[in-house]
């Protein structure tokens, strides 16, 4: 009775050898897709390679058109194969998990590359072409094939240089598009954050000459590590627009470089009367600083088209000053510093009382600042109440707002 009992127990097929076998074929199989995928893609890669070796070598003109066609569809048919890799091996991989961690992350960017289709169709083609030559010069790199890697960084360098100053194009157009102060910001933000992957995944791979482009990217560097404040961001913000005036004076114009300053003097200026903490107000006014010359040196004093004749005129004369400041430099760099010191201040001061209402606070830390270099003396001129604090402006009296923006 017993082993009659057990005989007719019933068991459950989810558990059995059967059905475990048939889930390990399963698991064997994808990877033989995935492998046939990527013996699809070597070939189509050495097509690209071969053609591409083949444009650099031709010196006939009349030739060269038609090998850069050659090189143009075969590096189409290139990232076809790896768009159709990740869709029918990567996918699948993740979905029955099988996948490793890199082909987790790398299908989890291609969604994200994805949805940029749905509000901007030219980003998206560029974000796509960069992600799938980052996706296989990944691979091309974990091979271990030192021959194919030199060979395949020259292609990879190159279509990497195209898509990179492609992008800042366009980001530059959109700057000029009517946008909210919200899309604007995630304009800026794509700006820098281009600047920033360009500058540590491309710059390291080519060869840098310069000794000033080489000392800026050290400096770059230094931020690369640690957790970074609203300052130190801002900071490595203006390194790489410094930068961007060396590498891509073309594909980032001056105008817009010109409002990617004028969003950092923005912002660090809020930043100094926003934060309540005395050593961090102090960072973010060294800050304003640097961007003051470093906005000085590298763009106004190139800038050729001015919007009004009277602006131009003020630089001629900001400029002037700047030169005569130099000559004092050798009787004391301490004595230099405060004079320069003045000089941004008024200088930004002049640009801001036109539109005292909007820039109160920070008119107000500038003017602190100058009594306290000696170059302004304080007068009384306010009082409290029990309805707030009134100070008087331009012999007018008015009402201090505590969290008014500083610009």
């Amino acid at each position: 009775m017993e082993a009659r009992e057990k005989s007719l127990r019933i068991y459950d097929t989810k558990r059995t050898f059967f059905s475990k076998l048939s889930s390990t074929f399963t698991k064997i199989l994808t990877p033989t897709k995935t492998g046939i995928n990527n013996i699809l893609i070597s070939i189509k890669r050495s097509s690209m390679i071969k053609n591409y070796i083949q444009l650099n070598n031709c010196k006939e003109d009349e030739k060269k058109e038609n090998i850069t066609k050659k090189f143009e569809d075969s590096y189409t048919l290139y990232l076809e194969s790896i768009d159709e890799h990740v869709i029918e091996s990567i996918y699948k991989r993740v979905k029955i998990d099988v996948a490793t961690d890199f082909e987790k992350d790398a299908l989890s960017k291609y969604y994200n590359v994805i949805h940029l289709k749905e509000n901007d169709e030219l980003e998206y083609k560029l974000r796509k072409q960069k992600y799938l030559l980052e996706l296989d010069y990944n691979n091309v790199k974990i091979s271990g094939k030192k021959k194919l890697e030199s060979q395949y960084e020259q292609v990879y360098l190159y279509e990497m240089e195209q898509l990179f100053k492609r992008l800042l194009k366009h980001y530059s157009m959109k700057l000029t598009e009517k946008l909210t102060p919200m899309q604007k910001d995630e304009v800026y933000d794509k700006i820098f954050d281009t600047l920033e992957d360009y500058i540590t995944n491309i710059m390291p791979m080519k060869e840098i000459t310069d000794p000033e482009l080489i000392k800026e990217c050290s400096l770059f560097e230094t931020y690369e590590v640690g957790k970074l404040d609203q300052v130190d961001m801002l900071d490595k913000r203006m390194i790489l627009l410094g930068i961007s005036r060396k590498i891509f004076v073309h594909s980032l114009p001056l105008v817009v470089a010109e409002k990617c300053y004028i969003k950092l003097l923005k912002d660090t200026r809020n930043l100094i009367v926003d934060t309540k903490i005395p050593r961090k107000r102090e960072n973010a006014y060294q800050l304003l600083l640097r961007l003051f010359e470093q906005y000085n040196n590298k763009l106004l004093s190139v800038k050729i088209y001015w919007d009004k004749p009277e602006q131009k005129n003020e630089y001629i004369v900001f400029a002037e000053k700047c030169k005569r400041l130099e000559l004092i430099r050798e009787n004391g760099l301490k004595n230099y510093e405060i004079k320069k010191q003045i000089l941004y201040i008024r200088e930004d001061m002049r640009k801001l009382e036109k539109y005292n209402d909007k820039y109160f606070r920070i008119l107000q830390f500038y003017r602190n600042r100058l009594v306290n270099l000696g170059d302004m003396r304080q007068a009384k001129n306010s009082f409290k109440t029990g309805k707030g604090k009134y100070v008087v402006v331009k012999n007018t009296l008015r009402k201090e707002i505590e969290n008014a923006s500083a610009c």
